[in-house]
């Protein structure tokens, strides 16, 4: 399986905003180099005008700070070309056809539209959709990759 994985705005926040612990096991696999973000200029421009919006602003403030920790991990790629897998969710149609042009391993999400595409995608170009819950369980990291529990 490939250790590519493109991560879904939502999941972004809770990365980099909100701090939930439910996407410490991705961040722990990110971080030890297991796994390589990818993401297209067009997914950083949505994050980053997630990030501004004012509700997001009152809990961090601080969105080009934010921004700066996806830009540490994600390696940009051009938009990539349809994969033959339709989401329902036109906003979310570059990163299903991210993850299948880059034959990622891992699309990580909690919207609906995608992870209802798991099926297909895992039939036609191996890959995974999960939300976090669903990766931590099928993602395989040693322990001692994980970060000491405060």
């Amino acid at each position: 399986m490939s250790d590519a994985v493109v991560i879904d705005t939502n999941i972004w926040l809770d990365w980099l905003v909100f701090g939930d612990p439910g996407v410490t096991r991705l961040r722990a696999a990110v971080a030890a180099g297991r796994l390589r973000v990818m993401a297209t200029p067009v997914m950083r421009a949505e994050l980053l005008a997630v990030l501004e919006r004012p509700m997001i602003q009152a809990r961090h403030g601080d969105a080009l700070a934010c921004l700066a920790g996806f830009d540490a991990v994600a390696t940009i790629h051009p938009p990539a070309p349809a994969c033959g897998l339709r989401c329902t969710d036109p906003d979310d149609q570059g990163f299903i056809d991210l993850a299948c042009h880059l034959r990622a391993g891992w699309l990580i999400s909690k919207d609906r539209a995608l992870l209802r595409l798991g099926r297909q995608a895992r039939a036609r170009h191996g890959l995974r959709v999960l939300t976090p819950t669903q990766f931590d369980a099928a993602y395989n990291l040693p322990p001692s990759a994980l970060p000491e529990s405060p």
